[in-house]
């Protein structure tokens, strides 16, 4: 058992990035944990590069981890990286909403065989990373986005053949993008000369759909155009609405979990989805609970946590981070 962050850490940098977040993680998923015993199973349903992971199989010599992710190279990377625990760490290629059968596979019930689970949501460190998945605006690259390479739904596919009502719709829901209709109706004129195919043309449409002014704030004005694209091609808040429910099904009586939302349509996914199973659902006139109606979650957090200074200081990618986690009180 070690007492703090340093060894994952150190290790963290051989593979490229810090896990945000750590020391809070285990401060809220560890009670589960410890009360399980040599029985412990974790679950970390986004296992990235295994940074998450690894701080909990050190930190719990008894707990068995499961992990799960879409990308096979995150599957790669970490399982090289948690060799040393073999017997411990089992990794599953898959979205985190198929928790339910990755769990079965394994052996481990789908409802009530878990007792602490981690959604560390978002885009991982690996593929912000790697320039040529495309996900950065800040370098030039194919227009893939894609987190499991086998899928076929590219950026370039949705930008080159997406209806300008479609652009829009992905840009405004998915990208809260104030200026969708504009940059819609710009990616499909410039389309008609030429398809895009590469980040670098998109960011030099963006800069000149939108006004300059407006670029002067709120951050890189390709930024919520590529959140939007991004989350269109993964599917991620569909997968998310189904994920939540299935991993709260999956945790035991006594069991925690937590979720990192990096912005607010995955957090109000998350949050929505903890308040329903966190309320009694007893008529309100009643003066006693009846059986079996009562909040089957307690939240642990006040709200959604954000990142120390310290931690953002530390780790730049935690600065939007917004957490909460909630512990399963009764069966369902």
């Amino acid at each position: 058992m070690t007492d703090g962050t340093g060894g994952a850490q150190r290790r963290s940098g051989e593979f490229g990035h810090v896990p945000v977040l750590l020391r809070r993680a285990v401060e809220l998923l560890g009670p589960a944990i410890d009360a399980a015993g040599g029985d412990a199973v974790f679950v970390d349903c986004t296992l990235g590069m295994g940074g998450h992971s690894e701080y909990f199989l050190e930190r719990f010599p008894g707990v068995r981890v499961i992990g799960l992710d879409r990308d096979t190279e995150a599957i790669a990377t970490a399982t090289r990286r948690l060799a040393g625990f073999a017997g411990r760490f089992t990794a599953v290629h898959t979205r985190y909403d198929g928790i339910a059968e990755a769990l079965d596979s394994v052996g481990i019930p789908a409802r009530g065989g878990v007792d602490a689970i981690l959604f560390d949501l978002g885009v991982s460190s690996l593929q912000l990373d790697e320039a040529e998945r495309g996900f950065a605006y800040s370098v030039d690259a194919p227009l893939d986005m894609r987190m499991d390479g086998s899928s076929e739904l590219t950026a370039a596919t949705v930008i080159n053949t997406y209806t300008v009502a479609d652009l829009r719709r992905i840009l405004s829901t998915y990208g809260e993008e104030r200026f969708a209709a504009k940059i819609a109706a710009a990616i499909v004129r410039r389309r008609e000369s030429a398809p895009f195919r590469t980040t670098g043309q998109l960011v030099e449409l963006l800069y000149e759909a939108i006004p300059a002014a407006a670029r002067r704030t709120g951050g890189h004005p390709a930024k919520r155009t590529f959140q939007a694209l991004r989350i269109e091609v993964n599917g991620e808040l569909d997968s998310l609405r189904a994920a939540v429910p299935a991993a709260l099904d999956a945790v035991t009586v006594g069991g925690r979990v937590a979720f990192m939302a990096y912005q607010s349509l995955e957090d109000r996914i998350v949050k929505r989805a903890l308040a329903e199973r966190s309320r009694s659902r007893s008529p309100q006139d009643l003066p006693v609970e009846l059986p079996g109606t009562g909040p089957e979650f307690q939240l642990v957090t006040r709200g959604a946590e954000r990142a120390t200074e310290e931690e953002i200081a530390e780790n730049p990618r935690s600065a939007p981070v917004r957490l909460r986690c909630a512990r399963r009180i009764a069966g369902s």
